[in-house]
């Protein structure tokens, strides 16, 4: 049994009083000893490493949240444009792609929408680049995609094509398609992308898994599970499983069809993935590495385009108020009785809510499935909280609702900048991603990326948690909001025993105490002494103390 000895660290151990130690002992999957040299010193002798880490930081594992992981190492494998900022990088990595596949459709994805005018890009710049076949390219925040005319015409979307009801067609003064498709509306073209294969869900989640280890990050929330079809993602985290290469830790959230209204049905169908899930955990040696604690629900869309469900509508961009309020994809009655049953059958839910109506919705419909069925560990979170009203800040405690921070996008950037703050307003800008007043009013906040959105990395987060601005913004960038930051220690605890918590795993993970499995980090430095968070990297991750990414 391997015996492995960090010293000479400093050792957040996350455990409930927040305390520290120098030194660490794991033997096999377990956390053996913590403490000082007095607590490791019986198992120098038989170690098999002894690491002196001269001061570095040793941290839990990393638990993203609110992730799509497998859909982000499809996008690293495809046509990826995360790592561009301009129409001319993307434009280089699209034909750079279309000219070494033979696919029939490009896929990808990644791009950003401060790179184009308006956050708008258009059809003519991908049929220059791609004309003979279908394009179709998800943003970072994959809630509007991009496609070329070879793409709207296999779609029979024109002028006449009048917009879904959860979502919208981008046109020009004319009223012609512009290339650019919101929420709902991407599902004209998405339905006749070829679906991803098991082959491709494996290959996704391979390198999305060695890409978050490498990170820090052992466990997981996959936000979206979607779990009807044979080659669904339910199928591909099963299949890792039984074979033996999962060694990540992931809670998947089951996906909520909003158009679907019979409820009791849903509910059936998603309690028999979950016993699924249950059974072939009870196989596997250990008890499994994949359960099914929640459900996803997404009750509005995102800002930039107009689509977050709002109190009070949008202002145009020229400063005055509009008559668009955001959408709302389940009307309140139906989210309240969809919320009680999914409560009542044992359910966490997991809202994306971001716009302040869906945020007070989602509230509601939380009170009433405790009013229906009592109180219960269901550990319900809302994820993405961009904009929250004064009011109902301390209702995340009052009903025992945790607060899920995608805590990177809390700064000043382009999009903020450009797209978000002159459609909003001086008032409800001020209102953006309330962490610190949620953890002044005692909320449980829980840490995720929502990759391909955003960078996985869990320490640029970290960073603009604690400072309100971006680790590589240029110095003198105002902090967005500074009095919604919260400390170091309370951010890092999110991302590690706060995650842990809230994806059932805190029984197994989330903290250095002896006697949990040894889900372990050593970082390249302490950021509580050298104050740059957002610099930190990973030297190594352990997952139960297999070592799964050095260097």
């Amino acid at each position: 049994m391997q015996t492995t000895v960090l010293r000479n660290a400093a050792v957040f151990r996350a455990d409930r009083a927040a305390t520290w130690a120098s030194a660490l002992v794991i033997r096999g999957d377990r956390i053996v000893a913590v403490g000082g040299e007095a607590e490791v010193r019986p198992f120098l002798a038989g170690a098999d490493e002894v690491v002196d880490l001269a001061g570095r930081l040793v941290t839990p594992g990393f638990v993203d949240a609110h992730v799509h992981p497998v859909q982000g190492g499809l996008e690293r494998v495809r046509c990826d444009l995360t790592a561009g900022e301009t129409a001319e990088e993307y434009a280089a990595a699209v034909a750079s792609y279309a000219a070494r596949t033979d696919a029939p459709w490009i896929l990808g994805g990644g791009w950003s929408m401060a790179a184009f005018p308006g956050g708008t890009p258009d059809r003519a710049l991908l049929d220059e680049l791609v004309p003979d076949r279908p394009v179709y390219l998800p943003n970072r925040d994959h809630h509007s995609a991009w496609v070329n005319t070879r793409a709207l015409d296999l779609a029979g979307i024109d002028r006449s094509t009048p917009d879904p009801e959860d979502g919208r067609i981008e046109r020009d003064a004319a009223g012609h398609p512009t290339g650019l498709l919101h929420e709902g509306a991407m599902a004209l073209v998405e339905r006749l992308v070829p679906a991803d294969t098991a082959a491709d869900h494996a290959a996704g989640l391979r390198e999305a898994q060695a890409h978050l280890h490498s990170l820090g990050i052992t466990g997981w929330q996959d936000a979206m599970v979607h779990h009807l079809a044979e080659d669904s993602l339910h199928r591909a985290y099963l299949a890792a499983q039984a074979e033996g290469w999962l060694t990540a830790r992931v809670a998947g959230a089951l996906w909520w069809e909003r158009s679907d209204h019979d409820v009791a049905a849903q509910v059936a169908r998603l309690v028999a993935r979950r016993t699924e899930a249950e059974q072939a955990a009870a196989t596997v040696p250990g008890g499994g590495r994949y359960t099914l604690p929640h459900v996803k629900v997404m009750q509005d869309g995102v800002i930039e385009t107009g689509t977050a469900a709002m109190l009070e509508p949008y202002h145009d961009r020229c400063g005055g108020h509009g008559d668009n309020s955001g959408i709302s994809f389940l009307e309140p009655a139906l989210l309240r009785e969809a919320v009680t049953a999914l409560d009542a059958a044992g359910f966490g839910v997991h809202f994306h809510a971001l716009g302040d109506r869906a945020v007070r919705d989602v509230l509601d419909a939380v009170a009433a499935a405790r009013a229906a069925n009592g109180t219960a560990d269901r550990r319900h979170h809302l994820a993405h909280l961009q904009v929250v009203h004064p009011d109902d800040l301390p209702r995340f405690r009052a009903l025992e609702v945790a607060a899920n921070a995608q805590a990177l996008w809390a700064c000043h950037e382009p999009q903020m900048d450009d797209l978000t703050i002159p459609v909003l307003g001086p008032e409800r800008t001020g209102q953006q991603y309330p962490f610190g007043g949620l953890h002044r009013d005692g909320a449980t906040l829980v840490m995720g990326s929502d990759w391909p959105v955003s960078t996985p990395d869990p320490w640029p987060a970290i960073h603009t948690a604690v400072t309100r601005t971006d680790a590589l913004a240029p110095a003198g960038t105002p902090a967005l909001g500074p009095e919604q930051g919260i400390p170091l220690g309370v951010a890092l605890a999110a991302y590690t025993a706060g995650s842990a918590w809230v994806t059932r795993l805190d029984d197994r993970i989330g903290a250095l105490t002896p006697g949990l499995e040894a889900d372990v980090v050593v970082h390249d430095r302490n950021p509580f002494e050298s104050g740059d968070p957002g610099r930190t990297t990973v030297l190594r991750t352990y997952v139960a103390g297999e070592l799964v990414h050095h260097v």
